[in-house]
């Protein structure tokens, strides 16, 4: 076991260069350097050794170089990707904090992290569930401060604005269903990217509440999962369609009331034709548009006007003081096998950047994440 004070070996994963179009494995890169398991004297930090490390498609966006600021600062080449993930304390000088604990947050795609500020790293609050459940159905969102908190990559240092790190599964399935769309009991509901980190628990949920639930999927494998492990009463591989209207409407003949949007692009042109009256779409995300240099266009957008459809974009950082309530809900619902999760984890750090590119081929089933450190 390593000591106190010891310089270790710490792999990390940093991106190469900026990236235009689709992402490739090439543009990251895993490299060896050292990390010494020590604190700075007279601080308040902790040292972790990194378990698990969460993949999610908001990366990619951090991999080009924008003009503008963005909602969050891009990576920069050569330095640590960064990313939600699972740890155990193996130094700490911090009065909250002692070596053992298990914690989640904001860390480095790497062995081990120091981090300096600890305002942002949180004790798990059940430990009897998986640890890999905090990078995705159990993690929590925050608001992040980059100044002075060394945790971050000296890039993001002089950032002295408040922004969004990360979109937690779990909490974003939960507010933009429950918040945004604002289910009613027997609404028939339509979710794309349904077998995903969001998706599938929105499916869920939605069952919960006693709606009609039909997910799409890229795959037969989770069009299958859809059904017998997550229970939407329907499901279908968008890639076997050749029409989308008329898959849409050979599952909802009676037309939408809520579309859980993650896909964007043809699907919603097609989602929008096939709203009910007064129907309800949640913006979360658009994944078909992110490696685009130019997005497509969406033809059907007066069918807002015609339906009165509400269509609202949302980002859980609206919502993280729901979160202590959120928690409890959802811990009580996988206790009780009324909510399944599937992950799919890749094992070992030299596994991350594939892991991260399959997201935009739908190579992953579930949840994506990375196993750096057996607990």
């Amino acid at each position: 076991m390593a000591q106190e004070g010891q310089e270790v070996p710490n792999r990390r994963v940093i991106l190469k260069r900026y990236v235009t179009g689709f992402p490739s494995e090439d543009d990251m890169e895993v490299v060896a350097g050292t990390a010494r398991l020590a604190v700075p004297p007279g601080s308040a930090a902790v040292v972790v050794k990194n378990l698990y490390v969460s993949c999610d498609p908001y990366m990619r966006t951090r991999m080009t170089k924008h003009e503008e600021p963005s909602y969050i600062p891009d990576f920069v080449p050569g330095e640590v990707l960064m990313n939600n993930g699972v740890s155990r304390v193996i130094v700490s000088s911090h009065p909250d904090f002692k070596v053992g604990d298990l914690v989640w947050g904001f860390t480095g795609w790497e062995e081990y992290t120091l981090i300096t500020n600890t305002e942002y790293l949180f004790k798990i609050n059940h430990p009897e569930m998986p640890l890999s459940y905090y990078t995705g159905v159990l993690g929590e969102f925050r608001k992040y401060q980059f100044m002075s908190c060394t945790v971050f990559p000296s890039y993001l240092r002089n950032v002295t604005s408040f922004a969004e790190i990360k979109c937690m599964p779990g909490l974003t399935a939960y507010s933009g269903f429950f918040d945004v769309a604002k289910p009613k009991k027997g609404d028939y509901v339509f979710v794309s990217a349904a077998s995903g980190a969001v998706g599938q628990i929105v499916g869920q949920l939605a069952k919960l509440t006693g709606c009609y639930v039909v997910g799409s999927a890229g795959s037969d494998e989770k069009v299958n999962l859809l059904k017998s492990k997550f229970s939407f009463d329907e499901a279908f591989n968008y890639k076997k369609e050749q029409d989308l209207n008329a898959a849409l409407k050979r599952y909802f003949p009676n037309g939408i009331d809520i579309y859980f949007e993650n896909v964007g692009g043809a699907m919603l042109d097609a989602v929008l034709i096939n709203m009910r009256m007064h129907g309800r779409i949640a913006a979360c995300g658009l994944i078909s548009q992110y490696n685009l240099e130019v997005q497509e266009g969406i033809h059907n957008l007066f069918c807002l006007v015609t339906k009165r459809v509400r269509m609202e974009g949302f980002m859980v950082r609206d919502y993280y003081d729901s979160y202590r309530k959120f928690e409890e809900e959802m811990v009580g619902y996988l206790k009780a096998r009324k909510i399944n999760y599937v992950e799919d984890v890749a094992d070992g750090l030299e596994k991350a950047p594939a892991a991260l590119i399959g997201l935009f081929t739908g190579r992953n089933v579930g949840k994506q994440l990375v196993a750096v450190a057996k607990e």
